[in-house]
């Protein structure tokens, strides 16, 4: 996919998953799995796919581990399987992690297996200043187009100011920004600094799995004289189970912004759910301490995965998550997709 095709797929608006990691219960990789979500994000509607990032855990990157290849290639070779003639419009999302050497080779790798866009975590590069991080950027995106990206501190982001976003947005090679900071006045100022630079060819994605549907209904300053700024789709960890629904709350969504539907108030109920059902199974009240494991157990109880297991075997649900995921999802039985996953899980496990 050429960079102006990857800018107008990402712009259009997106459904990306965050590619969680398969493993077998000796926390080795567990390929048939790995590719059944992988058949699974594509079956269900999703838009691209995000691999190396936070929910495929942040661990596969250690050259120790030796992950990082066999996950991209594993991604990359069954989107193109599963999605035959509509391969080209899957958007393939690498994470690249670490100092500049490492993020600028782990970009390389990513474009040498097909990837069309670098998710760049800044989380190893805490101290440095505004101008060096956009360096750090350039670097990458001298090699694919780079998406931003407002981590989280409570899972090992760091606070980017104005000034940070401001400049980014001069770099020619920036192709969208996932905005991720869990707080709503950070995020208002990444579409502030948009705004002020008159950038229309930066695709913005909500990656505040707390807020999803508040942020894809949001109208965003746009500057004077310009219309506002909308979030055009998500790249979500939340969005790594019940795709196929969150194929259909987003197209609700754009077509309430796009005017091509009148207001939906069921809409605005539906993001208190969603928000309540995220903050169990991300663990929100304990610092996200048990995100990955509470995505992977939606995913087990799902047969998709055979177990929650994590790279770190201390890394589980914590005390009292269980029965919080075991109420919401209770509570909330329409945000899932189980039905679709049962109907199709044996053909994705082949």
């Amino acid at each position: 996919m050429t960079g102006h095709d990857v800018r107008a797929r990402l712009l259009e608006g997106l459904v990306i998953p965050a590619h969680p990691l398969a493993l077998t219960a000796a926390r080795t990789l567990d390929e048939r799995r790995q590719r059944a979500l992988t058949r699974y994000y594509v079956a269900a509607g999703a838009g691209g796919i995000a691999v190396g990032v936070h929910t495929t855990q942040f661990g596969i990157h250690d050259p120790t581990v030796g992950l990082l290849e066999p996950v991209l290639a594993l991604a990359a070779e069954t989107v193109a399987d599963a999605a035959g003639p509509a391969d080209a419009t899957v958007v393939r999302v690498a994470g690249v992690v670490g100092g500049t050497a490492q993020a600028v080779r782990e970009a390389e790798v990513a474009r040498r297996l097909g990837y069309d866009v670098a998710l760049v975590s800044l989380a190893a590069v805490p101290d440095e200043e505004p101008e060096a991080l956009v360096a750090h950027m350039a670097a990458v995106g001298s090699v694919l187009p780079v998406m931003g990206f407002y981590l989280q501190p409570a899972v090992g982001g760091r606070e980017l100011p104005y000034r940070f976003w401001r400049l980014l947005l001069e770099l020619e090679s920036l192709a969208a920004i996932k905005v991720a900071p869990f707080d709503r006045g950070r995020t208002r100022e990444v579409a502030r600094a948009v705004a002020d630079a008159g950038r229309r060819d930066v695709a913005l994605y909500t990656g505040n799995d707390d807020h999803i549907v508040g942020d894809l209904l949001a109208a965003f300053p746009g500057g004077p004289g310009r219309p506002a700024l909308r979030m055009a789709g998500g790249l979500l960890g939340q969005w790594a189970m019940w795709t196929r629904e969150a194929v259909h709350l987003h197209g609700r969504c754009r077509r309430v912004v796009r005017g091509e539907d009148g207001p939906d108030p069921e809409l605005t109920e539906l993001g208190a759910h969603l928000t309540e059902t995220n903050a169990a199974i991300f663990d929100a009240a304990r610092g996200f301490r048990g995100c990955l494991p509470g995505i992977h157990e939606v995913l087990r109880r799902q047969g998709l995965l055979e177990g929650r297991w994590c790279l770190d075997p201390a890394e589980d649900l914590s005390p009292g998550q269980l029965e919080d995921i075991d109420r919401v999802l209770d509570a909330y039985p329409h945000l899932a997709d189980d039905e679709f996953v049962r109907e199709h899980r044996d053909a994705w496990l082949r």
